[in-house]
């Protein structure tokens, strides 16, 4: 599921109050057999919903003084009590799909944006988690960087897990979703199967932030 809208309107905000990272006055949510009632939500079971879901954030939140397989090492260890043997083998394979076994000993001075927000991408994938939170991945990288993050992100998608995902990126989003959320205002204005909201919107707003957003992709 994608979340489109303008900046401001509180899509990240959503994100987190899905992953407890903000606080929300009442909603519910349910994964798996964990259901979770936000008026009523107790740390434990916070604990329990956090530990079936991964974030990949827009900034990266990389430690930079780790090495590349130590950032995806390190919540493995640290939240999922693994050995540092199996989160080595675990992270390996992880950076590997995201091709990046080749920089698992470098520092995070070293990589570029793209590269950096991979190991992100490998580090929340290394948690096995039910459902992964991407917010606006490609936001914070320069233009030539985006593809090789986007194509990442597809193969996650691919390869079934679940996915909210906040982005600008509206071609992106059309193609791997199975519903979009657009949102303004801190509300949800329409949702639907991307062929509805892109292609046949029932709702004003929606169709005039489209129309402006590929207006502008056009001047550039």
């Amino acid at each position: 599921m994608s979340f489109i809208g303008p900046s401001g309107t509180g899509k990240t905000t959503l994100l987190k109050c899905v992953n407890y990272l903000e606080k929300p006055y009442e909603g519910e949510i349910q994964l798996g057999d964990l259901y979770l009632d936000y008026k009523n939500v107790k740390k434990q079971d916070i604990l329990m919903f956090r530990r079936k879901t991964a974030m990949v954030f827009q900034h990266f939140n990389i430690f930079k003084h780790k090495t590349v397989i130590q950032n995806v090492m390190d919540a493995q260890i640290a939240v999922q009590k693994k050995s540092k043997e199996e989160a080595y083998e675990k992270s390996y394979k992880e950076l590997e799909k995201v091709g990046l076994k080749e920089k698992i000993d470098e520092y995070p001075s070293s990589l570029s944006g793209g590269q950096l927000q991979r190991v992100g991408i490998a580090r929340g994938l290394a948690l096995d988690p039910e459902l992964i939170l991407f917010d606006e991945p490609t936001s914070a990288l320069d233009p030539e960087l985006v593809e090789e993050v986007l194509r990442v992100i597809e193969d996650v998608a691919k390869s079934g897990m679940t996915i909210l995902l906040v982005t600008h990126e509206m071609d992106f989003a059309k193609s791997i979703s199975n519903k979009v959320v657009f949102m303004e205002k801190g509300h949800i204005v329409e949702e639907g199967p991307p062929e509805q909201i892109f292609g046949n919107s029932k709702n004003v707003r929606t169709r005039q932030f489209l129309k402006n957003f590929y207006a502008n992709v056009e001047k550039q």
